[in-house]
């Protein structure tokens, strides 16, 4: 089979998938080990036996609803492949925002930062490659997690501190920026049942408190870790904004904004201390 037919034939497969196209094509990248931009260029190229084999495995465990990112391995942020597992969450365009503030602020040019519930690495790993010269630290609870952002790390040759424990009790000394994309989803949320996070770990996705706990325990411990003059970065759901402005204007922040994201929903809120 052509790779022009095999493309038509995944995506009709894949329909209910909104990104359908593009799913296919990542994975049938993944299969050759080759680039969209190939795929196109080559769409007359015939499809061997064993290629279309391992296709077919990957389009069947796609449609049953298993993320792309965990088939293929990876995930590109901020321009940069981050390797994923199901220990992690998959990074999201809509965190790419928080990096964009984060790196408009007006910090030392040898910033001390963390980057609190870590995951994959991709929040505290794309800021030590932006500013070289920013001391990261990475914190994770669950030790899993904590080792593919090590992996990423090695691979991306990031120069970062990985630390295993909650929030920032595992910290030492006080920070210019604390940033995190932390657990905040409500346990009865329907969108747990859709999608991606179908797949990806709870315990990165829910929070007590309708989902408002972990946000708001950063918040406090946050107070008692930063320099005069140093910044809270908190990623939350679209619906939090407000809340989350009023957690950090309680906690006694100044300059508290909230930040949209490209689809214009509230993503991120920041404040110095």
């Amino acid at each position: 089979m052509r790779i022009d037919a095999a493309l038509r034939d995944a995506r009709s497969r894949l329909a209910s998938s909104p990104s359908a196209a593009l799913d296919a094509e990542l994975l049938l990248c993944h299969v050759l080990d080759k680039t969209r931009t190939w795929l196109f260029t080559w769409a007359d190229r015939e499809l061997d036996g064993a290629q279309l084999a391992a296709f077919e495995i990957l389009l069947a465990r796609r449609e049953r609803g298993e993320p792309v990112a965990h088939l293929v391995g990876e995930r590109e942020f901020f321009g940069r492949p981050f390797q994923v597992s199901s220990d992690t969450l998959i990074p999201r365009p809509d965190t790419e925002t928080l990096i964009e503030a984060a790196l408009t602020l007006p910090l030392p040019k040898q910033a001390r930062v963390v980057d609190l519930g870590t995951g994959t690495g991709a929040i505290g790993i794309t800021l030590a490659l932006e500013q070289p010269d920013w001391d990261v630290s990475l914190v994770d609870l669950s030790e899993a997690a904590l080792k593919v952002a090590e992996r990423n790390a090695e691979v991306l040759l990031a120069q970062v501190q990985c630390l295993h424990g909650s929030w920032l009790l595992p910290c030492d000394g006080l920070f210019d920026l604390i940033v995190s994309n932390p657990p905040y989803i409500d346990g009865a949320d329907h969108h747990l049942q859709e999608g991606d996070v179908r797949f990806e770990p709870r315990s990165a996705l829910v929070a007590a408190d309708k989902g408002l706990a972990d946000l708001a325990e950063i918040t406090r411990q946050a107070t008692g870790k930063l320099v005069a003059g140093g910044w809270l970065i908190l990623e939350h759901g679209f619906e939090q904004g407000a809340v989350v402005h009023a957690l950090l204007s309680d906690a006694g922040f100044e300059q508290v904004r909230t930040v949209q994201d490209l689809g214009g929903n509230d993503r991120i809120t920041l404040g110095r201390r």
